[in-house]
C-alpha cells in the first residue's frame, strides 16, 4: 500500500538454516499425468527467481521446496548434471526471497521470516551469503548485541554488487544503539547507514554514517551512493509520507537537494537509479495524471528531462541489466505489457526475439553475465507459463535452460483476452476474460474474479487461479475497477476503500455484463477474491445481494476499522488511516458491519500468520455471518501468511473453493 520503509523493533532471531538432500524440487522435471488440476495449478512455480554468474558458466534459481519451504538451486550451463542445492529455508518460519551471484562461487541471498514479540506477529528480514556448494554460510546483516536497546527486524539490502570486487557489496544496515554499561566503549550510532562488505570475511567499513531518519539509499553501480531519501515523521515520531530526496555531485563528498516526494499522493520526483555515464538519476512523477519517467541531472543542475510519458496509462518500471544494473529502457502496461528500449542493441535484440519466440510476447531480460556477452532471458504468454533462455550475443544463440511450470507444459491452456465492458455511468472499463478451453463462450458458469491491492491491478499473462477455474470449465472475469493502479489519478479516484461504492460498483457491473452478453448463466455467476479481491467479493454481495450466488474470499478485509487498528503501533498508522479514511463509509464499507446483508453462502480462508491482513477480519466475518444466519465456513491454515505460500495448501483452497462453488450453483 505504501513505499518501502525502515522497520525496527523488538525480539526476534534468526532461525538456522537446513541443507536438506533434494532432487525432485529441481525445475525441468518431466510432465506429471497424476495431478489433479488443482495441484496442477496451485503447484508454486518451478522457478521463482533466476540468476547468472559473472562468468555465465551458472545459474542460481530460488524453487519451492516441501511445504513452505524454499530451496536455493544452482546448476552448471549446457550441463546435464542435476542442479546442487546451496541452501535451503524450512518457510518456518525463514524463506528465501532472491538470491544473486557476487563472484562466480558465492551469492548473496535475501531472507523473509516472520517472528512475533510481546505476542504479536512481526516480519524481519536477513541476508545471508553462501557458496555455490553450500559452503561457508554467512550472515551479513547486522548481529544483535546483549546490550542493544532494541533489536532491528530489518535486515538490510544489498544497494550494489560490486562487480569489480570479488565478493563484496554495498548494503544498508539498521545501526542499533548501545545501552549503557560498565565499559567506556559504547557505540551510539542509530539508523540506517550503508557498509561495505566482505561477504567471506565479514570485514566491513562504514561508507555511509548511519541517520535516524535515513530511509533509502541508491548507488551508481560503481560503489558510489549518489542519493539519500530522508523520511520526515511528526513529534509522535510517526511517519508523515514525506520523503526528502539528497543527491550527491559526482566527485563530491557533500550533499545537494534533489526534491521531495508525497508517498500519499505520489506527488513529486521518486528516484529509483543513477546512470553514472549520463550522470543523471531516473525515476517517476505524475504528468497529466499519470506517472512519467524523467532523468534528472546531478551535476548541479538539477535540470529535469520528460523521458517518457502515456496518455493513457502510468509509465512505471524501468528495464536495468547487467552486474551494475545500467538503465535500458522503460516499461508499462496497457492491454499487455511493453518494454520501450533506449539501447540500440537490446532494441534490436527485443525485435528479433519477437520473430524467434512468436507465441510468447512477455520478454523479460532477468540477467547478464559480468560484460553482458550472455543474457539471462524469461519468456511467456497467456497460455505459456513461461520459460527462461540463455543467449550468447557472440554465436548468436538462444537455449532454453528450464520452464517455470514443468507439469503444465503440454497442457491445453485457456486464452486471457482483453476486453472492456461499460459501467452503470458510462464508464468504460477494461478487463480480462477466460474461457474454458473448448469452449462455445455461451451460458456458461461464470467468475468474477477482482484483484488484490487496492492500488494494483492485473495484467495479459499466465494467471494460475483464472486458468484453473477455466479448466473447470468456468468463464473468468477479471475486471479492472475504478481505484485500479496504472490508470491514472481520475481512474484511481480517492482509492478502492474511500470510493468504494464506485469501485465495487464496477465489480457488480462486471457480473451484470457477463449475464447481458450470454456469457454467463445468471443464476451460476459466482465471485472469487483474495486480499482486497475477497473485501470486494463481499462487499459485492452488500451491494446487490442476489447477483452472486456463491463468495469465496481468501485472506480479506472484512472491517475497516479493523483494518486500522492491525496498524496502529506501526511507524506508518498515520498513512494506513489516511488511505482507509473516515467517516460514514467506514461502516458502509465494511462487509463484517453489513453482515445481515449477505444472501449467498461464503467460503472465507486465511493464514494465520498474515500480517497483510490478520486472520481475525476472517474470524470476525464469519462470526458476523453465523450470528446473522447465514450460511459461512471459514478455513484457515495454521503457520502460512498473506500469500499462502504452500503447494499442498494452494490445491486444498482450490478443491475446495470448486466444490463450495458448485454446490452453490447446482453443478455436478
Amino acid at each position: 500500500m505504501f513505499r518501502k520503509r525502515l522497520i525496527v523493533l523488538r525480539g526476534v532471531a534468526l532461525i538456522a538454516l537446513a541443507l536438506p538432500q533434494a532432487s525432485a524440487w529441481a525445475a525441468g522435471q518431466a510432465p506429471s499425468a497424476q495431478k489433479d488440476a488443482a495441484l496442477l495449478f496451485g503447484e508454486r512455480e518451478d522457478v521463482r527467481q533466476m540468476s547468472l554468474s559473472p562468468g555465465g558458466t551458472k545459474v542460481a534459481f530460488v524453487a519451492p521446496g516441501p511445504g513452505p519451504s524454499t530451496i536455493l538451486y544452482v546448476a552448471d550451463v549446457g550441463s546435464n548434471a542435476a542442479p546442487r542445492v546451496a541452501l535451503s529455508a524450512d518457510g518456518r518460519p525463514n524463506r528465501i526471497r532472491s538470491c544473486f551471484w557476487v563472484s562466480d562461487n558465492r551469492l548473496v541471498c535475501n531472507l523473509y521470516l516472520i517472528g512475533s514479540a510481546a505476542g504479536q506477529l512481526i516480519a524481519a528480514s536477513r541476508i545471508v551469503a553462501v557458496d555455490a556448494d553450500s559452503k561457508n554460510l554467512k550472515l551479513l546483516s547486522r548481529e544483535s548485541r546483549s546490550n542493544d536497546a532494541y533489536v532491528s527486524f530489518y535486515g538490510g539490502e544489498v544497494i550494489d554488487a560490486l562487480p569489480d570486487e570479488e565478493g563484496a557489496v554495498l548494503v544498508n544496515r539498521a545501526y542499533v544503539p548501545q545501552e549503557s554499561s560498565s565499559t567506556r566503549m559504547i557505540d551510539k550510532r542509530e539508523g540506517l547507514g550503508v557498509d561495505r562488505l566482505d561477504t567471506r570475511s565479514l570485514d566491513s567499513k562504514n561508507v555511509e554514517a548511519p541517520r535516524r531518519d535515513a530511509v533509502e539509499y541508491i548507488s551508481d553501480g560503481r560503489g558510489k551512493v549518489r542519493i539519500m531519501g530522508l523520511s520526515a515523521t511528526s513529534e509522535n515520531g510517526y511517519s508523515t509520507g514525506t520523503i526528502n530526496y539528497l543527491y550527491r555531485p559526482r566527485g563530491s563528498n557533500g550533499w545537494k537537494p534533489l526534491g521531495t516526494l508525497d508517498t500519499r499522493t505520489h506527488e513529486g520526483f521518486n528516484p529509483y537509479a543513477v546512470d553514472s555515464d549520463l550522470d543523471v538519476a531516473y525515476g517517476f512523477r505524475r504528468k497529466d495524471g499519470r506517472l512519467a519517467l524523467y532523468s534528472v541531472a546531478l551535476d548541479g543542475t538539477n535540470r529535469e528531462t520528460l523521458v517518457f510519458s502515456r496518455p493513457d496509462v502510468d509509465v512505471d518500471g524501468l528495464v536495468r541489466i547487467g552486474r551494475r544494473k545500467r538503465v535500458v529502457g522503460l516499461t508499462f502496461a496497457t492491454e499487455k505489457r511493453q518494454a520501450i528500449f533506449f539501447d540500440k542493441t537490446l532494441n534490436a535484440l527485443s525485435a528479433a526475439l519477437s520473430k524467434a519466440l512468436p507465441g510468447l510476447p512477455l520478454v523479460d531480460f532477468v540477467d547478464s553475465n559480468l560484460d553482458e556477452s550472455k543474457l539471462l532471458l524469461w519468456a511467456g504468454s497467456d497460455r505459456d507459463p513461461g520459460r527462461y533462455y540463455l543467449f550468447d550475443k557472440a554465436t548468436h544463440g538462444l537455449t532454453e535452460l528450464m520452464l517455470s511450470r514443468a507439469d503444465l507444459e503440454g497442457a491445453k491452456l485457456a486464452e486471457q483476452k482483453p476486453i472492456t465492458f461499460k459501467a452503470a455511468d458510462g464508464t468504460v472499463i477494461p478487463a480480462y476474460l477466460t474461457l474454458p478451453p473448448g469452449s462455445n463462450g455461451r451460458g456458461l458458469p461464470a467468475i468474477v474474479m477482482p484483484h488484490g491491492g487496492p492500488a494494483s491491478r492485473d495484467e495479459w499473462g499466465f494467471d494460475w487461479l483464472a486458468q484453473y477455474f477455466a479448466a473447470r470449465g468456468f468463464a473468468v472475469l477479471q475486471p479492472e475497477f475504478r481505484g485500479s493502479a496504472g490508470y491514472g489519478d481520475d481512474y484511481f479516484v480517492k482509492n478502492g476503500f474511500q470510493s468504494w461504492r464506485i469501485a465495487i460498483g464496477d465489480v457488480v457491473d462486471a457480473g451484470r455484463w457477463l449475464a447481458a452478453q450470454g456469457i454467463a448463466d445468471p443464476s451460476k455467476l459466482a465471485i472469487f477474491g483474495w486480499s482486497y479481491g475477497g473485501y470486494a467479493a463481499l462487499q459485492a454481495n452488500v451491494l446487490d445481494p442476489q447477483l452472486f450466488k456463491a463468495v469465496v474470499a481468501v485472506a480479506p478485509v472484512t472491517d475497516l476499522d479493523l483494518l486500522a487498528e492491525e496498524r496502529r503501533d506501526g511507524s506508518d498508522s498515520l498513512l494506513t488511516r489516511d488511505f482507509i479514511g473516515t467517516g460514514p463509509h467506514i461502516r458502509e464499507g465494511s462487509p463484517a458491519q453489513n453482515a445481515a446483508k449477505l444472501v449467498a453462502p461464503v467460503l472465507l480462508f486465511h493464514g494465520d500468520q498474515d500480517l497483510n491482513v490478520g486472520v481475525g477480519e476472517s474470524r470476525l466475518m464469519d462470526q458476523r455471518l453465523k450470528a446473522a444466519g447465514r450460511r459461512s465456513e471459514l478455513v484457515i491454515y495454521p503457520g502460512l501468511d498473506h500469500q499462502l505460500e504452500d503447494s499442498v495448501v494452494r490445491a486444498d483452497m482450490l478443491r475446495r473453493s470448486d466444490a463450495f462453488i458448485r454446490a452453490a450453483l447446482k453443478l455436478p
